[in-house]
């Protein structure tokens, strides 16, 4: 893992070339280095995890040193891919994968980028024709972000270092604002920054001559559904569970697992330990803040079983304002997942042991783990709309403090299935939300833009398919990268740690997604083949329990450590010229919120970040 940048059609200078890479040392702190040519800079800052010689550096380039590649990620079939190059006469000076991707682009162009199986984001220059080409990992592990201005384009691993060379007064995207109003970060490639996006999960960029042009090396569209026995679908995943884990051990450095005693991380745990060649390493973490509600029995249980060197992480959240600021400032934006912090936390006391960290981030949303899966499969065959009264009246008689299960009753009052899934995705509701807070002004200017749009783009797109299948795809597409990916890339990378996601392996995923919805999920037991494919490999006593996990207290905070930064925020001057909430009604939620007189914590910690952020980068409306 690493951190790259650059800059084509814009002469650049070494201060700035430098600048640029200083913005994201922390995601590469073993060496930088950088390629500048006329109008064209390449930036990368490495952590070195595969060959950790000097030569395997980056900027790199091809045989031929036409090609020059920065690159961020890993890829776990590269030494297959290196043997067809091989082959093919092509020679090499490195064991490094970035060799392999920059020859293979030089051999097959933008077809090397649906070989790979890993995570990354890439950026090649052709010195020969003056053309950039950046592309960007299937389901988005790996951000990177760019903009065109003036016949400029600029990207990188994250926005600070695009903002070094944009520095003209940033504006917010109307748009996004109005998905972080209702979701806590921006769900589309549009940025909360007007002029910044994020490239698409497996999507490709060509960048020539001051033209852009995109193209899609992999879709989600191109999963065709299959039609297997139950004991087929069993058999499949159980080998190729083992086989994504066992990919995913490569490397030049020690390795270790996020052990929860949940079943991701105990499948991941299984597999590990059967093929890593040295005693895996297993970590897990209590906070303070979780009030005694966390797995260190059940995570114990587990490493005792696959016999793993296993480490339990005591973790205090001292001066949670400071590393509330210090996530918006790693994240450049508000983003209000609070699960954040506890993994920022558990990656800085891991410290220089170990760089390398796999845990099980996509195994909700693929093998159907979430409530919302089952509430969809119950209610597929009933043409629930023709109940949307009964939902809407039934929503009126629950108190407000009853939040979940009002949100819950609201969202299947929705007009439609897009609405559904999106409401069910969100914590406010359509009787409490964050756009109530909003003046009138603001309001009636951000009334023609839904936040629910990416909704009805995957539900019209999915169409096809049943409302299991559809939510499913869709939190693929939209949550997945977003929310999750985002909030562990750039948490842990924070600390210089490389988090792995052998549960979005390309093998694994491409079989899953075309398995159909009730050979994952089935009378309502979650994750039903998942567990199936893991009995008898993972012990019955995390297969069978109920996990039990806890939610960061930010609510709490709000009240307590947390509450002089939220108003003082409130009454930055910066937040109040900029003129978008009623402060009135904003001081008074937070003084209810304060004083228990009902919970607005979700919508207070959504407007607290955007107030930091805001300030941080003097943005304007």
């Amino acid at each position: 893992m690493c951190g790259i940048c650059g800059l084509v059609g814009k002469t650049t200078t070494i201060d700035l070339a430098n600048s640029m890479l200083s913005s994201i040392a922390h995601r590469g702190p073993d060496a930088r280095d950088l390629f500048i040519d006329k109008d064209v800079f390449l930036g990368h800052t490495r952590l070195s995890i595969i060959d950790l010689s000097e030569a395997a550096n980056q900027p790199m380039y091809s045989f031929n040193q036409r090609f020059v590649i920065i690159f961020n990620g890993e890829i776990y079939n590269y030494l297959e891919i290196k043997q067809e190059l091989i082959s093919k006469g092509i020679n090499f000076k490195t064991s490094s994968d970035t060799e392999v991707i920059v020859n293979g682009f030089g051999l097959w162009g933008n077809k090397i980028f649906k070989k790979l199986n890993g995570i990354f984001s890439i950026a090649i220059w052709d010195r020969e024709l003056q053309k950039a080409t950046l592309a960007r990992d299937r389901y988005g592990v790996k951000p990177f972000y760019f903009s065109i201005k003036n016949k400029e384009l600029v990207f990188g691993s994250e926005i600070k270092p695009l903002l070094l060379v944009m520095n003209s007064e940033q504006m917010i995207d109307h748009q996004a604002f109005v998905e972080f109003l209702k979701f806590g970060n921006s769900l589309s490639e549009q940025t909360l920054f007007n002029n910044i996006k994020e490239l698409v999960p497996g999507e490709i960029i060509e960048y020539e001559e001051g033209k852009l042009q995109t193209s899609k090396f992999w879709s989600i569209t191109d999963i065709k559904e299959i039609n297997i026995s139950d004991d087929e679908a069993i058999k499949s995943t159980t080998k190729l569970l083992e086989n994504a884990v066992e990919r995913q051990l490569l490397s030049d450095v020690p390795v270790g697992v996020f052990l929860s005693g949940g079943i991701d991380s105990s499948l991941i745990t299984a597999s590990a330990s059967k093929h890593y060649q040295s005693k895996l390493n297993t970590y897990t973490a209590a906070f303070d803040f979780d009030k005694g509600v966390n797995e260190l029995e059940l995570s114990k249980k587990v490493a005792k079983h696959f016999n793993t060197d296993h480490h339990e992480l005591f973790i205090e959240g001292k001066n949670i304002p400071h590393i509330v600021e210090k996530l918006v400032e790693h994240h450049d934006a508000p983003f209000s997942d609070a699960a954040n912090i506890p993994l920022y936390l558990m990656t800085e006391m891991l410290g220089k042991d170990v760089k390398v960290i796999l845990q099980g981030d996509g195994g909700d949303e693929f093998f159907a783990g979430y409530r919302r899966y089952a509430l969809l499969q119950k209610y597929r065959s009933i043409p629930y709309n023709y109940f949307t009264p009964v939902f809407n009246i039934a929503s009126s008689f629950i108190p407000k403090r009853n939040i979940r299960i009002k949100r819950m009753v609201e969202a299947f009052g929705a007009k439609n299935d897009a609405k559904l899934m999106a409401d069910l995705l969100s914590i406010d509701s359509r009787s409490r939300n964050t756009f109530q807070l909003l003046n009138g002004d603001t309001q009636l200017l951000l009334s023609k833009n839904d936040p629910d749009e990416r909704f009805y783009y995957y539900n019209e797109l999915f169409k096809e398919k049943d409302i299991v299948q559809r939510m499913l795809f869709t939190d693929t597409q939209i949550i997945l990268p977003r929310t999750f990916l985002e909030k562990v890339d750039k948490s842990t990378m924070a600390n210089s740690i490389e988090v792995r996601v052998p549960l979005l392996d390309n093998e694994l995923t491409g079989f899953i997604l075309s398995l159909k919805s009730n050979q994952k999920i089935r009378y309502g037991e979650k994750k039903w083949l998942l567990k199936k494919a893991l009995r008898g490999i993972v012990p019955d006593f995390v297969l069978d329990g109920k996990k039990t996990g806890f939610g960061v207290p930010y609510e709490n905070w709000l009240k307590g450590p947390l509450r002089e930064l939220m108003m003082d925020t409130f009454n930055d001057s910066h937040f109040k010229n900029m003129n978008l909430f009623d402060s009135r009604n904003l001081n008074k939620v937070a003084s209810d919120h304060i004083n228990n007189k009902a919970n607005y914590g979700f919508i207070l910690w959504k407007i607290m970040h955007f107030g930091i952020w805001a300030k941080k980068y003097k943005m304007s409306f």
